[in-house]
């Protein structure tokens, strides 16, 4: 069947968000360590798991896992944007939760600094701000798509941090005929809604749709369970469980213009 459109993810798939968090975090953490006389990857981790609990315990955690926002974008984001009153609460919840996050982390390291763990809250912003980073590949594949194929860009996440995202290198927007954020859409992948708004959005069926990510439980799944072809890339070369088994795995972006040839 000859595809029409090719629907990407964002985050780990265009953009290479894992680096930008991981390049953020060392920098604010080795600011913290110098600031504090503790190790700069202990100081990571602490963090890394005091956030994680701490987000895991708010009342607004069940929506933020249906709408995709991980813990370590809560380190950054505003949440201004939304149309849901959880995205009201996240906003208020949100300076607080930063500091308590690195505040709490460099307790764990027996470091009691509230003024040190506040400034460690702001640097961290300000730090994956400046650092948008794109795989070298992106655009390679980009250009080659344009004009053969209907584009559209299929995100979970906060509406306004997406944005910034995108904000953050502009000549990536302009590829698509469709930008999708599920806070704006009320409901995240993999749920078959999203999914079926996005092939609204592009008048196509199933069939004629592809759906390339990094994230075997959104992506593929989502993909899978509407019909839809489901192209995994994976990177890193994890092991997958056969819970979930994409159309087609690759480990290079531009594999998938080999696909579409075919």
């Amino acid at each position: 069947m000859v595809k029409q459109a090719v629907l990407f993810d964002l985050d780990d798939t265009l953009l290479w968000d894992e680096r930008s968090v991981k390049e953020a975090f060392r920098a604010t953490c080795e600011a913290g360590a110098e600031a504090a006389g503790v190790d700069a990857e202990a100081l990571e981790e602490a963090v890394r798991k005091e956030a994680r609990a701490l987000y895991e315990s708010y009342e607004t955690y069940s929506f933020s896992k249906m709408i995709g926002i991980n813990p370590f974008e809560g380190l950054w984001a505003h949440f201004a944007a939304g149309e849901q009153e959880e995205f009201r609460k996240l906003q208020q919840l949100a300076p607080g939760y930063r500091k308590a996050a690195w505040t709490q982390g460099l307790k764990a390291l027996g470091v009691e600094d509230d003024q040190l763990g506040a400034e460690l809250a702001e640097r961290f912003p300000a730090e994956r701000r400046s650092r948008p980073i794109v795989y070298e590949e992106t655009f390679r594949v980009l250009d080659a798509l344009k004009g053969k194929y209907k584009l559209l860009l299929l995100t979970n996440g906060s509406p306004d941090l997406q944005k910034e995202k995108l904000d953050g290198v502009p000549e990536l927007v302009p590829y698509f005929d469709h930008i999708i954020i599920s806070g704006e859409f009320g409901e995240g992948k993999p749920a078959a809604s999203i999914f079926r708004h996005a092939l609204d959005k592009l008048g196509i069926e199933p069939v004629h749709g592809i759906m390339v990510g990094d994230k075997l439980t959104t992506d593929i799944q989502g993909a899978n369970t509407i019909g839809m072809t489901s192209v995994w890339i994976n990177r890193h070369g994890v092991k997958r469980n056969e819970d979930i088994i994409p159309t087609y795995e690759i480990t290079h972006l531009e594999e998938l213009l080999r696909l579409l040839e075919h």
